[in-house]
């Protein structure tokens, strides 16, 4: 039987509960584990590794675990990616399907363990681009609310000053 190399990547967009002794990227993980373990009889073997985007957006590809995962999948060492919903990994479309090409051109797949479909088939495939259109949608109109309540605080003259620094951390600035 084939040994297939699984590694898990958890996300989540916000810090907030990261601190906390057991969170959201620790239940994403353990319900992958678990998956995981369910397909051990189809030669599924999780790998050590821990492929984790704390407090970072699905927007963007630009994730210090996904890109190590990536790596890892280019350089033939991971057969499944293994994520707890679609959305984890991203929210885009268009980064959607550069993952797959990436992906398909190492022979390597991606799970998720909440959603199931076959993306072997058409209708997996048309499930899959629903799913994530959804995902966009969800990550573009927050976008809006948050945009829209800075606009409405500055009219009022109040100081968004807390959230700047916060978004400015977020990308890296100071």
């Amino acid at each position: 039987m084939k040994k297939i190399r699984c590694a898990i990547h958890t996300r989540k967009s916000s810090e907030e509960g990261l601190e906390q002794e057991f969170n959201s990227l620790h239940a994403q993980r353990e319900a992958c584990v678990s998956y995981i373990a369910s397909q051990k009889h189809e030669g599924w073997v999780l790998m050590p590794e821990h492929y984790d985007d704390a407090g970072i957006s699905g927007g963007t590809l630009e994730r210090a675990g996904l890109q190590r995962l990536l790596r890892d999948v280019d350089e033939g060492l991971v057969d499944q990616i293994v994520v707890y919903k679609i959305d984890r990994l991203t929210r885009s479309l268009a980064d959607f399907a550069k993952l797959v090409e990436r992906l398909d051109a190492s022979d390597a797949s991606f799970v998720s363990v909440t959603q199931s479909f076959n993306t072997a088939t058409s209708m997996g495939r048309l499930t899959l681009n629903v799913l994530l259109s959804f995902a966009q949608f969800e990550r573009e109109v927050t976008a809006e609310r948050i945009r829209d309540k800075i606009a409405a605080s500055k009219k009022k003259g109040l100081w968004m000053g807390a959230m700047f620094r916060s978004a400015m951390s977020q990308m890296g600035g100071r």
